[in-house]
């Protein structure tokens, strides 16, 4: 009986044992791995994520430079950490016709750091974001060659210390499709070649900015088709002011909104230097335009614009408090085709000088709330108010 007993206990101990070893197991395989590929040495970045379990966190540490398509589809908490010098390089043919270089599709909780990502002028994008991907971070990662980074299908991204340098296609980064992203420091910029270049593009999606500068664009910042962009400072670890500077002279508009779009200038100043041409038009700082708005209050600076100052048209609505535009070679402040510029008094008064003119409003436009504005600017415009509104009954 007693060895009966003692070979019961033997059998359940292994028992158990086994089952331990199998919960250990588990929770290991839970944990996810750390792999490190090295490009240099043969091995491919794309081929190991197509062995990892995309259910699971894992985390592949980038050696080298890795020249190959990437794709990033269906991932749940995947890290990819970039040596220092780690680079994805476009292969010279691109036999399957894809769009990105480095993909990321209907995948959450990504983070990408430390890479650089290059493509050549036969592709359409450098990275792409799309399909719904979600809780994706870029953090210092680089892009070169064509358009840049594209977020589109309702995907939500960070892009923080992303530098671009677009070299062909459009834009250096866009927004589509009811994306939304928020950009916090890093650059923009393009070389000096006479193609036309984009450097943010937001149609149909939201963007909030800080601390990024964008250089040289004919067009810094492009919206349409109902986005909407504001500066606000989300990241305590970046810098605050958004700066769009054209030391080239190739720029056409400082800010395009247009097509019931909105521009909401918050907690991170905008400061636009040296914007538009000196043919006028409305080229300059900022066109609003067809049923669009701007909302501006102390972090708009405007200075030494070559065009226009603040162009508001085509049913658009402009409110600013506090702002600055200053030192243009054309108007101030401009209003036409059935639109209104508001100067508000809560945030001091609004700065308007050194234009030619100051404010100019057509006779079917008004610029209203003059008495918030500051000296004695010039103007060529009939329809003002001093305050916000007629007196009403």
């Amino acid at each position: 009986m007693l060895s009966t007993k003692s070979k019961m206990a033997v059998t359940l101990k292994r028992f158990l044992g086994a089952i331990s070893i199998l919960v250990l197991a588990s929770s290991v395989a839970a944990l996810g791995q750390s792999i490190t590929v090295n490009c240099d040495n043969g091995q491919s970045l794309n081929s190991t994520l197509a062995k990892l379990n995309k259910q699971i966190p894992n985390t592949v540490v980038v050696q080298g430079t890795c020249t190959e398509y990437v794709a990033i589809d269906g991932f749940e908490g995947l890290t990819l950490q970039g040596q220092p010098g780690a680079v994805v390089q476009q292969p010279a043919t691109n036999p399957r016709n894809l769009a990105y270089v480095f993909g990321i599709a209907g995948s959450r909780g990504i983070n990408v750091f430390g890479l650089t990502v290059n493509s050549l002028p036969t592709i359409f994008s450098g990275i792409g974001i799309a399909k719904g991907s979600s809780q994706v971070l870029l953090k210092n990662v680089k892009v070169t060659g064509s358009w840049g980074v594209v977020v589109s299908e309702e995907s939500q991204v960070w892009l923080t210390g992303l530098n671009v340098t677009i070299s062909s296609g459009y834009a250096a980064v866009s927004v589509f499709d009811k994306s939304d992203v928020h950009m916090a420091g890093g650059s923009l910029q393009r070389p000096s070649d006479n193609n036309f270049y984009v450097g943010l593009l937001v149609g149909s999606g939201h963007v909030t900015m800080q601390g990024m500068t964008i250089r040289d664009m004919q067009n810094s910042i492009n919206i349409f088709s109902s986005g909407s962009v504001d500066t606000v400072d989300v990241d305590t670890t970046q810098p605050s002011d958004v700066l769009i500077d054209n030391p080239s002279g190739t720029n056409t508009d400082g800010v395009i909104v247009s097509d019931s779009s909105s521009l909401n200038l918050g907690s991170a100043r905008l400061l636009i230097k040296n914007a538009g041409q000196s043919a006028g038009g409305t080229t300059g700082a900022i066109f609003v335009t067809h049923n669009s708005s701007m909302s501006a209050g102390t972090g708009l600076i405007v200075s030494n614009s070559r065009g226009q100052g603040v162009v508001v048209a085509d049913n658009s609505h402009a409110t600013l408090a506090g702002s600055s535009i200053t030192g243009g070679l054309h108007g101030g402040l401009v209003a036409a085709n059935l639109s209104t510029i508001e100067v508000q008094g809560w945030a001091g008064l609004t700065t308007v000088g050194g234009n030619a003119p100051d404010l100019f409003c057509d006779s079917s436009s008004w610029i209203t709330g003059t008495a918030n504005l500051s000296g004695a600017p010039t103007s060529i415009c009939v329809n003002q108010l001093q305050q916000g509104y007629s007196s009403l009954p």
